[in-house]
């Protein structure tokens, strides 16, 4: 089981890999982070935002937690607005305790 609950039919083929390779990373813990976070919010990315979070999900899991959590500065060409989107749709849910 992926975790997945959106489904893709209403995607665009890009959308629909880029929500794929977010429940796909290799760890659990960033198939969460970053599969949750596509859940609820590829299908409103605009084409820039897009194009940020692909380039995201190719950064090395290990580091971009590290990223998330403080544990290390972001690179400049990873701090992409919808790298401070992720980060904030989960310090969201660690707020409301979900």
């Amino acid at each position: 089981m992926s975790g997945m609950t959106r489904s893709s039919i209403d995607l665009d083929v890009r959308r629909r890999k880029a929500l794929y390779h977010s429940w796909h990373r290799g760890t659990r813990e960033m198939d969460l982070v970053l599969g949750r976070f596509a859940d609820a919010r590829i299908g409103t990315l605009s084409d820039e935002d897009l194009t940020d979070y692909e380039l995201l999900m190719e950064a090395q899991d290990r580091d971009l937690f590290a990223w998330m959590i403080g544990a290390e500065e972001t690179p400049a060409n990873y701090d992409t607005p919808v790298f401070r989107q992720v980060k904030a749709f989960h310090a969201g849910e660690a707020e409301s305790g979900s």
